[in-house]
């Protein structure tokens, strides 16, 4: 389709811009007693029905697509999960780096489950990714791992992230609105476990007012809006230029943390953050060799 070659790269921008703010809001939850998990279960089941409806006249999955359809789903959980803890608790470009660490992830978990061998630019990539979170997480002589529980789950979040992307490789036949459908599962499911590991109840909801369901309304609908915008612009747009276009969620981060939060980054952050996204620019020739 004509259109594609300008709607899918917007589609794109659309997706990266929703992700670089929607810390934002989950922010304003916590700060009006929700937390992050409770949160992340009501964000993600108010927006199942409308992938159900979706969902349900597409060809049912065979036994072994559902095994990996549960994969997804479970490692998709922790991942949104992670990421809306760390982005909640943590500096948000510091966490956002963490994550953009996904291309080092991806070259194992492509072995394992692709049987993709690493190129020369995969192991050039794996070694800016790994100098440049050296250099951030460094520090003032520190030794080089994430400081406090928000990175650490900003990095596990990056590790899920790759390890989603290989699984939804792996499940490419699958219809998107299928793959959608588990994966929100999957969010929901996890957060209800770890909203109940930390103590919630149903009553938990009890602090939202008229706004706070608003709001949460709101988060749904963008968190489907961005799945469905970067399921088609991946699908209609060379991955090589995918990457560049999906880095815009850097820009859009840095730019809202510090106008809405106050956040400023250290000269080495800056550095070392370079770093990885050059890995991440680089990361769309990992399977060839040059």
């Amino acid at each position: 389709m004509p259109s594609s070659r300008w709607l899918a790269p917007l589609a794109l921008l659309v997706a990266a811009t929703t992700w670089g703010l929607i810390w934002y809001p989950y922010r304003i939850l916590e700060q009006a007693g929700l937390s992050g998990g409770v949160a992340s279960v009501l964000t993600y089941l108010v927006a199942l029905p409308p992938l159900l409806i979706l969902a349900m006249r597409k060809r049912l999955a065979d036994p072994g697509e559902r095994r990996m359809l549960l994969a997804l789903a479970l490692v998709s959980g922790w991942t949104n999960l992670a990421y809306v803890l760390a982005v909640i608790h943590g500096e948000v470009m510091r966490v956002m780096l963490l994550f953009y660490l996904a291309p080092l992830w991806t070259v194992p978990f492509a072995r394992l489950l692709l049987n993709e061998h690493a190129s020369r630019v995969a192991w050039l990539v794996i070694a800016l990714a790994l100098t440049g979170a050296w250099i951030m997480l460094a520090g003032e002589g520190g030794f080089p791992v994430p400081h406090n529980a928000a990175e650490w789950l900003g990095l596990s979040a990056g590790i899920g992230f790759a390890l989603a992307n290989v699984l939804t490789r792996r499940l490419k036949s699958a219809p998107i609105a299928l793959r959608s459908l588990w994966v929100f599962a999957g969010v929901a499911a996890v957060s209800t476990i770890y909203a109940t590991v930390e103590g919630a109840t149903p009553g938990a909801v009890l602090v939202l007012d008229g706004n706070g369901w608003w709001l949460v309304a709101a988060i749904a609908l963008a968190l489907l809006f961005a799945t469905f915008t970067m399921q088609y612009g991946l699908s209609h747009t060379p991955a090589n230029r995918a990457v560049v276009i999906l880095l815009a969620e850097l820009v859009v981060a840095a730019l809202s943390s510090r106008w809405l939060a106050g956040e400023v980054m250290a000269m080495r952050e800056w550095i070392g953050g370079g770093m990885i996204v050059a890995a991440t620019l680089f990361s769309g020739r990992m399977e060839k060799d040059v």
